[in-house]
């Protein structure tokens, strides 16, 4: 059983796996930034100063300043805020990984091009073209 755990960790495409989920990751931490600290404030800005992570409401009684102080207070709240901010993550992650796509089949087609481009070597004479010249050269 060791042996073929072994295997299946030493295998490229486990190894490949879990680089992507290393990098997807990381790359999450860097879009959540990036919508939490430079696009909300530009969004805040053209609607009139309105900060997404403070827009929920609450659902039954009580009062909260914030989500994170519903939770601690045990009210359930409505987080539209939360959710607006997941679809920008979302909408740049998608775009990031489009344009990703679109590099990488760029590249492939560049290198199918240089495939198809590269000039074939120049073929030689043929077995039968071959004996009709030495045919030829002992008529001689």
């Amino acid at each position: 059983m060791i042996k073929e755990f072994k295997d299946f960790i030493a295998k490229g495409n486990v190894m490949d796996m879990a680089v992507g989920i290393i990098i997807g990751a990381a790359f999450t931490a860097i879009v959540t930034s990036l919508v939490g600290d430079l696009i909300n404030p530009i969004i805040a800005l053209f609607t009139g100063g309105i900060d997404f992570s403070g827009w929920f409401y609450v659902l039954g009684d009580g009062e909260c300043a914030s989500v994170d102080a519903c939770g601690e207070a045990g009210i359930s709240v409505f987080a539209i805020g939360n959710f607006i901010m997941a679809i920008i993550n979302f909408l740049i992650i998608a775009f990031v990984v489009f344009m990703l796509v679109k590099m990488v089949n760029r590249v492939k087609e560049a290198a199918e091009k240089e495939e198809e481009a590269a000039p074939e070597a120049p073929k030689g004479p043929t077995t039968e073209e071959l004996l009709a010249e030495i045919r030829d050269a002992l008529k001689k």
